[in-house]
């Protein structure tokens, strides 16, 4: 398992890399577009639809996106959108969590599977707008979500349950523990400051989401890094509750020892969208 999860992964950073660091954004959002189709097919597969409606549901998602790319939507400002966005997964995930792995399968399949293609195509065009912004800023969200589950990992496995007598979601997922979002949050926090200060020293032509939300207030900073640290824990979370309606381990068998794509995205459906949601009330 530890062999096949080190050549998946390397084959992984041996496209992702030169994709991302290639002078024009076009390849990296190309390779997301692909990403987010396989991630919808997944999504269609949990939901319970067959091999048919699940490829119908990833190609409405390819779709999607590439309509949005056509129209130019990587371009613009989309104040509205990102706000509206944000919105809608905060409330829904506080929905969804308070429901519970019961409340999953109550919520009509068509509306779950319109809801799953809306999602990764915000996240799809999120991550595309912020390849266009500058590697820089595109790092500096990604890079938040992985030392958000590095940190919320070693907390938990070093202080779980010493502080809290309860889990925090242990419905839906048991190994999860409060000390562990308090980790990550602190763990972000530090990212975040870090970030800033790096800016600083190296004269970034393409500033971070930290230093943009610096720039305005560090206090506005040291929120947002919490709120996107917790929004990024919901995000794993769902994608946990969906798993478990559905009687699945992994989101799909795409990606060989690490499950599916979705299993590697689930904390950056909401924090993508809400980052960018920050980044435009930060340039006001």
């Amino acid at each position: 398992m530890l062999k096949q999860r080190i050549i998946t992964a390397a084959v992984l950073l041996a496209i992702l890399l030169p994709a991302l660091f290639y002078h024009s954004p076009v390849p990296f959002t190309g390779l997301a577009l692909v990403l987010m189709a396989a991630a919808a097919w997944e999504w269609g597969r949990l939901n319970g639809y067959r091999q048919t409606g699940a490829l119908f549901i990833a190609l409405l998602c390819l779709v999607l996106c590439a309509v949005s790319w056509e129209e130019g939507l990587i371009e613009r400002r989309l104040p509205l959108l990102w706000s509206v966005a944000g919105g809608a997964w905060v409330l829904a995930g506080a929905w969804l969590l308070r429901g519970g792995v019961a409340g999953w399968p109550r919520i009509p399949r068509p509306v779950r599977a319109v809801a799953g293609v809306l999602a990764l195509w915000l996240a799809w065009l999120a991550v595309a707008q912020a390849r266009a912004i500058g590697v820089n800023f595109l790092l500096s969200l990604l890079v938040l979500v992985w030392v958000a589950d590095v940190f919320a990992y070693f907390a938990g496995r070093t202080f779980g349950l010493r502080f809290t007598r309860g889990k925090l979601a242990p419905a839906i997922s048991p190994g999860k523990s409060w000390e562990g979002v308090w980790g990550g949050m602190l763990g972000v926090v530090v990212l975040a400051v870090c970030w800033v200060v790096a800016d600083a020293k190296l004269a970034a032509q393409v500033p971070s989401l930290y230093t943009r939300l610096a720039f305005q207030s560090w206090w506005l900073l040291l929120i947002a890094a919490v709120f996107l640290a917790a929004m990024s824990v919901v995000g794993d979370l769902v994608e946990s509750l969906i798993k478990r309606s559905a009687g699945a381990k992994d989101s799909s068998k795409l990606l060989p020892g690490h499950g599916g794509v979705l299993d590697r995205i689930d904390a950056l459906l909401p924090t993508l969208p809400l980052a960018m949601m920050l980044t435009t009330l930060a340039q006001r």
